[in-house]
């Protein structure tokens, strides 16, 4: 069974006496630990996609299942929980609490989940390792670099062990180089943490670390790539540009 699917999923949004159509019919499949990009022109629907998927919000027609579940199914609190039991977020802007030092900010996921944190020590220092900020641990926000403040974001999304990881534009804010290690990092925890990993993205070096590329246009998926295992990443990120461009014009 899929770790996560869509099907027939329409979203619209009412603006006055208009209809805006962000998704006009997508049927999607993701199978578990599968690292897949979401691209397309800006308006295509991608971030709409994602937050319908991570049960943030609710399609105006169709059907969304996360981890075996129809989310039509369920009431707000169900929704929640399933919500909360199987999915990490990762969002452009950090969302950081500023009082709060990373490591307190990597458990607060915990905390809301009725958790005691020190019951996850270990699994806490696991992911301070994986993100590289052991030694900065006791540091607030502000004393933190774009791209540590976005490691802190990506921690905190896996510290409950979600079986997603959900990323919108999760390099929108950094320049090249911290970009690349987080999606280096998304990489690892896909692929070490056995993971699912989707990512919006409208930036196609992020997208080149996937093994699969889904393209929207229109609120619909019309092409999709899925790389050679051993294809070098330059290759990748040529057939992703190139698509890119045939979609834009």
């Amino acid at each position: 069974m899929p770790i996560l699917e869509a099907t027939q999923v329409q979203k619209h949004y009412q603006l006055g006496q208009h209809t805006i159509l962000a998704l006009a019919g997508v049927d999607f499949t993701v199978e578990k630990g599968e690292f897949v990009a979401i691209m397309g022109p800006s308006g295509s629907g991608k971030s709409t996609l994602l937050h319908l998927l991570g049960g943030l919000d609710t399609p105006t027609e169709g059907e969304i299942t996360l981890a075996g579940k129809q989310l039509s199914k369920l009431n707000e609190y169900q929704t929640t929980l399933a919500r909360r039991h199987n999915v990490g977020f990762v969002f452009q802007f950090f969302n950081l609490i500023p009082t709060l030092t990373a490591e307190e900010n990597i458990q607060l996921p915990l905390i809301i989940d009725g958790k005691d944190p020190r019951r996850f020590g270990e699994r806490l220092e696991q992911i301070l390792e994986l993100v590289g900020l052991t030694d900065r641990r006791h540091h607030k926000p502000d004393q933190l670099s774009g791209g540590q403040q976005q490691r802190v974001a990506l921690a905190r999304a896996l510290i409950t062990e979600p079986a997603i990881v959900l990323a919108d534009e999760p390099t929108g804010n950094l320049d090249t180089k911290s970009g690349t290690a987080i999606m280096e990092l998304l990489e690892r925890s896909c692929r070490e943490l056995n993971q699912t990993v989707i990512v919006v993205s409208h930036d196609p070096r992020a997208a080149a670390f996937s093994n699969r590329v889904i393209f929207l246009r229109d609120g619909l998926i019309v092409r999709e790539y899925k790389p050679a295992a051993r294809l070098p990443f330059a290759k990748r990120l040529s057939a992703i540009m190139s698509t890119m461009q045939e979609l834009e014009q």
